[in-house]
């Protein structure tokens, strides 16, 4: 096992050279990994209490191809999705059935979790709406849910990736739960405030009933 915080330290200091962008040459860039290392190493022992103590060193390096594998699915369906809203924008006759799916996950650590809460969001199209803990399951808010199954096989792929990556109890070849979309009682808090079709007719009939009975008898007084 391996501090956790001298690494996290080391792995600001490189991603400080790449934002800060030096020349490609030896001097530069060992003085700007200095200077990521004398600003990383300290924040990283100040908030060493928001992370584990150690971490497993060798775990870590396995996972380093999954870590790109994920990187490069999520910027593929990221584009696809992309242009996919352009074109939905630009041509406004192709239909958007907007939909909500519960997509039960076998990531359980938080970190797993988030990352593939985080993924969803910010891919175009999709948004995390909430997480179930009873369940394991998100629920997400898709712009055109008439192929769910199309929408859940890009997410799984993440999933397997991070599965690889965290500290999880499954592994990739584990079958994944199947997805719902969301059933038609609309009784979760994050949809409180779509009503189902026969209540709302009701409620309507409600409300023009009262409107009828409050009106005044406009032909009544004329005759006055």
């Amino acid at each position: 096992m391996t501090r956790t915080w001298p690494a996290a330290g080391a792995l600001f200091a490189v991603l400080w050279v790449f934002v800060h962008g030096p020349p490609l040459a030896p001097d530069p860039l060992a003085g700007s990994l200095l200077v990521g290392l004398a600003v990383g190493l300290p924040v990283a022992y100040v908030f060493r209490r928001l992370y584990a103590d150690t971490f497993g060193l060798e775990r870590s390096v396995r996972g380093i191809p999954s870590v790109v594998l994920f990187v490069l699915a999520f910027v593929r369906e990221a584009v696809r999705s992309s242009l996919d809203v352009t074109y939905r924008v630009l041509a406004p006759s192709r239909p958007i059935e907007p939909e909500v799916i519960l997509i039960p996950l076998r990531v359980r650590t938080d970190l797993g979790v988030t990352t593939i809460a985080n993924s969803i969001t910010m891919t175009p199209g999709s948004l995390t709406l909430d997480y179930d803990a009873e369940q394991n399951a998100l629920y997400v808010h898709v712009i055109d849910g008439s192929d769910p199954a199309d929408i859940v096989a890009p997410i799984r792929d993440w999933e397997d990736y991070a599965l690889a990556v965290f500290d999880e109890d499954l592994s990739p070849g584990d079958p994944a739960p199947d997805f719902a979309v969301y059933p038609p009682d609309r009784t979760h808090p994050v949809l409180e405030q779509a009503v189902p079709d026969d209540e709302g007719d009701e409620s309507a009939d409600a409300r023009r009933s009262d409107g009828d009975a409050d009106a005044p008898d406009g032909g009544d007084g004329g005759g006055d």
